[in-house]
């Protein structure tokens, strides 16, 4: 009889790990042949069974009672949650799940209401998993538990611890039950738009439940909770007001892109060369292009004056000096147009 028992028994074991190791397993997924079986003899489950309830519930619940019903079962969690992170000696997590729990259970009626997270104290999410995996232990393959779902060996590990933490475990069971079947149709009806989205997203659900399910422990390990900050899309060189340009009135917009040509050279003002005041300043080098032929010469009489540029004016006076009579004391004859 005993022989037939460990014969039975190595059979099986030759069938899982035949199972275990085909061709279609997965680094950190070894089981992946196994676990899609009871993926999906619990998807099966969960369509048949679980949503049509989840969607009753829905449907014949008020929303603030369904509210209350999930911040009851939340307040209880922060007690495991404290007891885990006083296991991770994170104090100021502890302390923060003591009194979330202290002051919903005082505040909100029993912790139907959350008063703790508009007061200023965060949500924790902890487990023995967790725990263990604080502390250096590797969260081993992937594994999919019947009726419990996504998890690894190590958080199946954890799951027995945390069933002794869970509040309800010490109960009558006539009230535990109850609860544990409210609390499981509870959390199912907040899924229902998480499981519409999956259906409409995902090709293969359970490659996207395994990897979705593996990165969530990562970042709840690492201390991010799964909710990394969002990039910043803003440009970096907008970093204040931008400060007004030089000699810009005041309250003018902020200065604008500047798209002169590098090569222009700034405008200086030609008061050395007697330039009248008020007029426009000329750029060095010419400022506007002269369109004069270079073959122009400057008309007689106007020494001095270099080719195309216009007549001195004195600065305080504005026409030309007269001309001093002639010595003989005769007009002068006026030179033909």
């Amino acid at each position: 009889m005993k022989l037939r028992n460990t014969v039975l028994v190595l059979a099986a074991t030759g069938v899982i790990s035949g199972c275990a190791t085909g061709p279609d397993r997965k680094p950190g997924d070894p089981f992946e042949p196994v676990n899609r079986v009871v993926f999906n003899f619990n998807d099966g489950l969960d369509r048949y069974v679980a949503v049509p309830v989840a969607k009753g519930y829905q449907k014949v619940t008020p929303q603030p009672l369904r509210t209350a019903v999930s911040n009851f079962f939340s307040n209880l969690g922060d007690l495991s949650n404290a007891a885990n992170a006083l296991l991770q000696l994170k104090i100021t997590d502890a302390t923060e799940d003591i009194v979330r729990f202290a002051f919903n259970s005082t505040f909100g009626l029993g912790g139907l209401l959350d008063w703790a997270t508009p007061a200023g104290l965060p949500k924790h999410h902890q487990d023995f998993g967790l725990t263990l995996g604080h502390w250096g232990i590797p969260s081993g393959p992937y594994l999919v538990l019947p009726l419990f779902g996504p998890s690894t060996v190590r958080d199946s590990l954890g799951l027995v611890v945390d069933v002794k933490f869970n509040p309800l475990n010490y109960m009558e069971p006539a009230v535990r039950n109850p609860l544990y079947v409210l609390q499981f149709v509870s959390v199912r009806s907040d899924l229902l738009g998480a499981t519409d989205l999956l259906q409409q997203a995902a090709l293969d659900k359970y490659s996207f439940v395994r990897d979705a399910y593996t990165q969530q422990r990562r970042a709840r390990l690492r201390g991010t909770d799964g909710s990394a900050p969002l990039p910043d899309y803003d440009d970096q060189s907008d970093s204040g007001a931008a400060a007004p340009a030089k000699g810009s009135a005041a309250g003018a917009p902020a200065a604008l892109p500047n798209y002169a040509d590098p090569g222009d050279a700034a405008a200086v003002p030609q008061g050395a060369s007697g330039s009248a005041n008020g007029a426009p300043a000329t750029p060095a080098g010419g400022g506007v292009p002269s369109y004069s032929d270079p073959g122009d010469t400057p008309a007689s009489g106007a020494t001095g004056v270099s080719p195309g540029a216009p007549a001195a004016v004195t600065p305080d006076q504005g026409t030309p000096a007269p001309q001093a009579a002639p010595a003989n004391g005769k007009q002068p004859v006026p030179a033909a147009q």
